[in-house]
């Protein structure tokens, strides 16, 4: 990697940090892309070089946040749900709940942002791919009827 693709991706990553720090201080309305550009010490040209608008801002948190949550997973969800074992799922689930604190600030302000298109399109991508992945997992050991896997998916982790 070059030194200026570097500092492009230090300058994104700086963005989206005080972007998170401002959602969670005034809230995802309340908070301007002047707000963002200014915490970050830059401007708002700068901003737009790297953002299209408040949005695009939101969505990359979400991709952040589906990594936090997705690197956790030992063994994979579908795994975990495919075996059945209570043990495996409570640890699951015990990884989610250690989350919470680091992953609050995202879904917070994902939830906030309910009337922008784009993050209600991630949001519920995020969601059925999750379900996906439990289906996934029931369908491999033939549990359940297949036709009640994905209601009983969406009901569990709907839950959460």
């Amino acid at each position: 990697m070059s030194l200026r693709a570097a500092q492009k991706q230090m300058t994104r990553e700086l963005f989206l940090a005080k972007a998170l720090e401002l959602f969670e201080e005034k809230g995802y309305a309340a908070t301007t892309v002047d707000d963002i550009a200014s915490a970050a010490g830059s401007t708002r040209t700068t901003f737009y070089l790297h953002f299209a608008s408040k949005a695009e801002v939101m969505s990359a948190l979400l991709a952040k946040v589906d990594v936090i949550l997705t690197t956790a997973d030992d063994p994979p969800l579908p795994d975990v749900v495919a075996s059945g074992s209570r043990a495996l799922i409570k640890a699951w689930l015990d990884r989610k709940f250690t989350q919470w604190d680091e992953i609050k600030p995202y879904l917070v302000a994902s939830y906030q942002a309910f009337y922008e298109p784009d993050v209600v399109e991630q949001t519920e991508r995020w969601f059925e791919d999750a379900v996906g992945l439990m289906v996934a997992g029931l369908d491999r050991m033939g549990r359940f009827d297949p036709e009640r896997r994905r209601i009983r998916c969406v009901l569990a982790f709907g839950q959460l």
